[in-house]
């Protein structure tokens, strides 16, 4: 029984969990959002809502705590300078876990782990629309060579 046992192993030694825990702040903070487990995304949101009121507090001793969590001084000032400021009139609850399905693979349940304040992303942007700009800049020639040296090399062979 687990009576009184607080907080996350996930299976790990200490070192290798908080070295996943800095892993996972540094790409949330770098990126507003990402995709993990639903275990790991419940152990990181209060590590990196207490790293959200440190850099609220904007102090030399507040980065230096910061840092030791986050080890990547660009992720750390943008923290301090963009996602602190989102997030000065927030209390706290600074991050939001959403269920995302399961993995393919071994069936984990997946969940995303996002900022509240995030900036909203543009819909008109989806991954059609990339697809359709990498082909004009390669030029219609380009778009089909694949297939082409493909049949070439088929017809030479045979």
């Amino acid at each position: 029984m687990r009576h009184g046992r607080a907080g996350f192993k996930l299976g790990r030694v200490t070192a290798h969990r908080w070295a996943l825990f800095r892993n996972l702040l540094v790409a949330l903070f770098q990126h507003d959002r990402i995709t993990t487990t639903v275990s790991k995304a419940k152990a990181v949101r209060g590590l990196a809502d207490q790293m959200v009121t440190l850099a609220k507090r904007d102090s030399l001793h507040a980065r230096r705590q910061v840092l030791t969590m986050v080890p990547d001084p660009i992720v750390v000032k943008r923290l301090f300078d963009t996602i602190a400021a989102r997030s000065i009139d927030r209390n706290g609850g600074y991050t939001r876990i959403l269920k995302a399905g399961t993995r393919p693979g071994d069936r984990a349940p997946m969940a995303i782990l996002e900022l509240v304040d995030r900036p909203e992303v543009p819909k008109d942007k989806g991954k059609k629309d990339t697809k359709a700009e990498k082909k004009s800049d390669r030029g219609e020639s380009a778009a089909g060579a694949g297939r082409s040296k493909k049949r070439k090399a088929a017809a030479a062979a045979g």
